[in-house]
C-alpha cells in the first residue's frame, strides 16, 4: 500500500477545485493507497478548510503558522520537509503555486519530480507508470517513476474526476509545533486586484471563449454574434489579450480570470494547462479546433474538428432558427 500527501491549496477559506480530484489520482496510483492532506496557512480559514478536507480524507495534517497566510512557496517548502516523511509520495495541483512549490520540495527531499500529470497507469513495485504533459500541452508522454525514495508530481487540475460521496470522517492532526524554523527571504507585500472591465467573465454561465484561431481581431464580431444568440459572454485565451483584441479582464487562465461556467465553449483554443487552470467547477467543454490532436481534445466533453470562422456562423444561424 502506498503512502500519499496532498497538498491542498485555498483562498478566502475555500479549497480549489482540484482538492477533490487527489483522491480520484491516489486511487490511479494505487487502489489501495492511503491519502493524507496537507493544509497550510493561518487563522479561521484555515480551520475551515481542515475541517472540510476531513469530510474527504480520512486524514488531514494542518499546519498553522502566522507567516502561511499568504501562500509562499519557499516557507511552504520548509514546513512539509519537516513534517512529512523523507520518502512521501506528494501530490501537488499543477497551477502558480505548484510550479513553485513542487521543484523545489523534491530537491529539498531528495526525491524524484514529475510535472504536469494528467493520468495514471498503475505502480509496478517501486516503479510508477504516469503520463504527462509537456512542450505547453503539445506532447504527452509516458514515463516511469521510481518512487522508492519518495515523489513529488504535480497534477493538472480538471484531469481527475472529483471525488463524490459520503463524509469520511476523518481526522485533522495538527503539526504546527513540528514545522521549525519558516524565515523567508521573500516578504508578501500586497495583493493587487485586476482591473475590473466592462464585463466580469467571472458570472458568465456560458463563455464562447476564442483563441488563436479567430485569426484576425475583425473575426470577433462572429464569435460575439454566437454568444449574443446564446445569451452568453465572450472570453479569450492569452494571445487575444497580447495582440490587444480584448481587454485582460476577459481572459480565462492563470494569469487572467479563474472562471466557472455551467458551459465553456473553446473556439481555436489549444488548451495549455495555463489557460484550463483558469477553468473551475467541472463545465461541460465544448472544443472547435482544426488541429485533430490540439490538446484541448483530451479534456473537452464533446470536441469537434473544424475551423471556427466556418463553424460559429453555422451554430448562431441554427441556434436563431429554433
Amino acid at each position: 500500500m502506498t503512502q500519499i500527501y496532498a497538498y491542498i491549496p485555498f483562498k478566502n477559506g475555500s479549497a480549489e477545485d482540484v482538492a477533490l480530484e487527489f483522491p480520484a489520482a491516489a486511487k490511479k496510483i494505487d487502489e489501495a493507497a492511503s491519502l493524507t492532506a496537507v493544509v497550510t496557512g493561518s487563522g479561521a480559514d484555515l480551520d475551515k478548510v481542515a475541517g472540510e478536507m476531513a469530510k474527504i480524507y480520512g486524514e488531514v495534517i494542518k499546519i498553522d503558522h502566522a507567516d502561511l497566510a499568504y501562500p509562499n512557496g519557499e516557507i511552504i517548502r520548509k514546513a512539509l520537509t519537516h513534517v512529512l516523511p523523507a520518502d512521501a509520495v506528494v501530490l501537488v495541483g499543477h497551477d502558480t503555486l505548484g510550479m513553485d512549490l513542487a521543484p523545489g520540495l523534491s530537491v529539498k527531499m531528495g526525491s524524484a519530480y514529475a510535472a504536469d500529470i494528467v493520468d495514471f497507469q498503475g505502480v509496478d513495485g517501486s516503479v510508477l507508470k504516469a503520463v504527462r504533459q509537456e512542450l505547453g500541452g503539445a506532447v504527452s508522454t509516458h514515463v516511469t517513476i521510481d518512487i522508492s525514495a519518495g515523489a513529488v508530481m504535480t497534477i493538472r487540475p480538471g484531469s481527475f474526476a472529483p471525488v463524490d460521496g459520503a463524509d469520511a470522517g476523518g481526522s485533522v492532526v495538527d503539526k504546527s509545533g513540528e514545522a521549525g524554523d519558516l524565515s523567508s527571504s521573500r516578504k508578501f507585500l500586497e495583493v493587487v486586484e485586476a482591473e475590473a472591465g466592462d464585463v466580469d467573465i467571472t458570472k458568465s454561465d456560458v463563455l464562447v471563449s476564442i483563441g488563436r484561431g479567430i485569426e484576425d481581431e475583425e473575426n470577433i464580431e462572429v464569435a460575439q454574434e454566437l454568444a449574443d444568440a446564446m445569451k452568453a459572454v465572450v472570453s479569450c485565451s492569452r494571445p487575444i489579450v497580447d495582440a490587444k483584441w480584448l481587454e485582460k479582464s476577459r481572459q480565462v487562465g492563470t494569469s487572467g480570470q479563474t472562471v466557472k461556467p455551467k458551459v465553456y465553449m473553446a473556439m481555436g483554443i489549444s488548451g495549455s494547462f495555463q489557460h484550463m487552470g483558469g477553468i473551475k467547477g467541472n463545465p461541460f467543454i465544448v472544443a472547435v479546433n482544426k488541429n485533430p490532436k490540439a490538446p484541448i481534445f483530451q479534456v473537452a466533453d464533446l470536441g469537434i474538428v473544424e475551423d471556427i470562422l466556418a463553424f460559429m456562423p453555422e451554430l448562431t444561424e441554427a441556434i436563431e432558427d429554433l
